[in-house]
This record gives C-alpha cells, structure tokens and sequence, in this order.
C-alpha cells in the first residue's frame, strides 16, 4: 500500500497506542496520526481492550476466546463505533485450535485497517498510560506514544470538564476538599506511571511528544514522530483539519476540528497564584523533573502540609481501590 515503508511489512495490530493523561490532548494527536496515509486510529476511545483481558469477560483463565465474548463486544458501544460487522467478527473465532485473546484482538484492528484502507491500526484511549506492561505483554511489538502536557494547564481544563465533576467526587474522596491539589495529583499519577512502564520498553518502542513542542513546532514533532513510527512523513498530519473544520458559534476547539493551534490554555493568565501554590506544592518535583519552570521557587510550609494530607488520603484511596501506583510513592 502507498505509504507503507518496509519497516512496518509483517508487522501485528494493534501498531501502537496513544496514551497520556485524559485532557493532554490525545485527541489532536490521533486525528494527526489518523491523517498519515498508513495509520489508522480508531474512532472512538476503546477502554475495553485491557479490561476483557483482566475481567477474563468471555475468555477462559488462561485467556483464550469463548463463545461468550462475541455476544459481550457486540453489546458494548464503545466496541460498536469500530463498525465491525459481526460476521467478520464471527469468522475470526473459525479456527481448529483455541484463539488467544491477544491474537483475536489483531484481527480486529486488521478488519477496521482493511476498512480504512490502511495496514496500521492504532488505539488513541489516555487512560492506558496506566496500563503500559499489560498491553505490552500482550502485544510485544506494539508502540507506546505518550503525550504530556503541564500539569497546570490540564488542571484548568480538568475545572471546566463539567459532566466529569460528579465521577472524580466519586473517585477520589479529597476532590470536593481541594479540587486543584486532586487534580495535581491524578496528573502526576498518570504520567509517573507511563514514564516509569515506559522506561522499562526501551526507546524503540516508548516515545514522549510534548504537547508544547507539538502545537508550537508540529512539522518537527511529526517528522520525529514518523521516525519513531516507522512511516515516511506525510504533510496530511499537519493538514488533518482541511475540509472538516467548522466555524459554528460556541464550539470549541475538538468540536471545530481547529487546525493544531497554540495557546488554548494558559495557566499563568488563567490560574490563580493560590491555585498554582496548591498544585505545584503537590506537582512540582514532577514540574521541575519535565522542565516546566515552576512559578515560585519556594512553597509556604502551610502549603506543604496541607499536600502532604492531600497526597496520603489520595494514596490511601488507590490502594484501598487496588489501583496501580508508581513506584516510590
């Protein structure tokens, strides 16, 4: 197929996965993806990939597909946005021999590739920084790209994501407390954990974008993206906006399908300096360790107790949950 360099001949789907803390923006990174001539990324955020696995939800203990898996994909709707029909979907259980799950799912991704008429087929769902060795140890040759975007300005966005409030002040019990140092830490969260899962992939298989470098420099970080990628550089993923952005009233940038534009959010204009305290009092170390400049080089020890609280009640609840945690937490 045109594009395709022989780098990726023979290669397994899923290719690879954006992932990165949810308000990075990982959407504007899958639709420039989606825009390169040999990939394809899904349509929707599948979220149901790692969690069939580890549910075993139609699988045998050791992993290996059931008749009960189709008729629970199907009823899924995230799982439905493929647009796989089910017969296709049925063909691919045909076999004499049992069907690992791993296996089962590379032929779905195959069928949306054959759709899209592009031999690789990505996954763009931002929670799965938290699950890096898993789909790893699914898919050995799969390619991890994490975006990572300031924290503070991911807080901002966070503040506004209104049908979100009520799941994080169900999620986390220190959000209707301190929203900012919650939100600090569900950052630092996420990317400690794909930096720490990321460094044990090795460069050949794990890549940061930095979503600054990105919206400020998006020829250079498509072309280095191409190379980590294995692909040619096209100019279509810098031009995936062309023919579909719209100039309705009120939209925002998603819903416009805005070319990559700088500037969306800003938080030294648009954040308090008591909300940056908060939040770099729990973020900073992180902040300082990405290279984002910090605002004040000294926190008030007020502020420092009131986070060390706010990071052990958070700490408590994710192990209560027997949710995953980065190490040296």
């Amino acid at each position: 197929m045109a594009g395709t360099s022989t780098e990726v001949n023979g290669t397994k789907n899923p290719y690879l996965f954006i992932v990165g803390c949810p308000r990075s923006g990982t959407t504007l990174l899958r639709r420039v993806l989606d825009a390169h001539p040999s990939i394809a990324i899904t349509t929707r955020e599948t979220h149901w990939v790692p969690t069939v696995f580890s549910d075993k939800e139609g699988l045998t203990p050791d992993g290996f597909v059931t008749p009960e898996l189709i008729p629970k994909l199907l009823a899924n709707p995230r799982f439905l946005k493929l647009g796989i029909p089910p017969q296709a979907l049925m063909k691919l259980t045909e076999s004499p021999e049992p069907i690992h799950y791993a296996r089962f799912v590379t032929g779905v991704f195959d069928l949306y590739g054959e759709a899209q008429k592009k031999p690789l087929v990505g996954d763009k769902t931002p929670g799965y920084v938290r699950q890096l060795s898993l789909l790893h140890t699914l898919w050995p040759t799969a390619r991890f790209v994490h975006l990572i975007r300031d924290g503070r300005d991911i807080c901002l966005s966070v503040m506004d994501w209104k049908d979100k409030a009520q799941k994080f002040d169900r999620r986390f019990p220190t959000w209707s407390e301190d929203p900012i140092s919650t939100a600090a830490l569900w950052w630092k969260w996420h990317v400690d954990l794909g930096r720490q899962a990321g460094r044990s992939l090795g460069p050949k298989l794990y890549y940061e974008v930095r979503y600054e470098s990105l919206v400020n420099n998006p020829l250079q970080e498509c072309m280095a993206l191409c190379r980590f990628l294995g692909v040619p550089y096209s100019d279509s993923m810098i031009r995936f906006h062309e023919g579909r952005t719209r100039a309705k009233p009120g939209l925002d940038a998603k819903h416009a399908w805005l070319p990559i534009t700088s500037g969306m959010r800003d938080w030294r204009k648009q954040m308090c300096d008591y909300d940056v305290e908060r939040f770099e009092a729990v973020a900073g170390d992180l902040l300082e360790e990405l290279e984002y400049p910090r605002a004040s080089e000294r926190t008030r020890q007020a502020a420092q107790m009131h986070a060390a609280k706010i990071c052990d009640a958070f700490i408590r609840n994710a192990e209560l949950k027997k949710q995953l945690l980065p190490e040296g937490w």
